[in-house]
């Protein structure tokens, strides 16, 4: 279990270092930072639980209990605080997506706007039409979408937003 644990917590920063100019909180990595412990900590724990066992110490068994409690109560705090604070996560995430979406053709980050379409086949924050209210669309004139946002099965895309099938 510990070692599934690190894994995911590992994963979730490992991907985070893909999507870091989307999440400028660092907070966000937080609870895969507490994944991370909580595997340290249950790898220490059920070494003193062998021991424990091996040994038949009732004092030994009795903390060894006393402790899994204690970190079960921890995964259900962060579980109910996970469930809690989403709402809140995924506004900052969107609103600090709007900006960069905003800045597209400005910065290098554009490059990335465009990968991230590309690997998440998706357009905008919500969808398309998100484009429609960035300084981009408005200074190309030409009423579409980067072609980052074409689905990759439709042949000569060129984002335009009369044919949104294609987005």
């Amino acid at each position: 279990a510990a070692a599934g644990l690190s894994y995911v917590g590992a994963y979730v920063i490992n991907t985070y270092k893909s999507y870091d100019n989307f999440l400028q909180d660092k907070y966000a990595l937080l609870p895969a930072v507490i994944i991370i412990c909580v595997a340290v900590v249950m790898f220490i724990i059920g070494l003193i639980g062998c021991c424990a066992t091996f040994r038949e110490s009732r004092v030994g068994l009795g903390l060894f209990l006393a402790i899994i409690l204690v970190i079960f109560v921890a995964e259900v705090s962060a579980f109910v605080l996970g469930f809690v604070y989403r709402e809140k996560i995924k506004t900052d995430v969107q609103g600090t997506m709007r900006s960069v979406f905003e800045e597209y053709g400005k910065n290098p980050e554009s490059a990335f706007v465009d990968y991230l379409q590309e690997q998440l086949h998706c357009c905008g924050v919500k969808n398309y039409s998100d484009w429609t209210t960035t300084q981009w669309f408005n200074s190309t004139g030409n009423n579409s979408a980067p072609q980052s946002c074409c689905q990759q099965e439709a042949k000569n895309c060129t984002g335009h937003l009369d044919r949104p099938q294609e987005l």
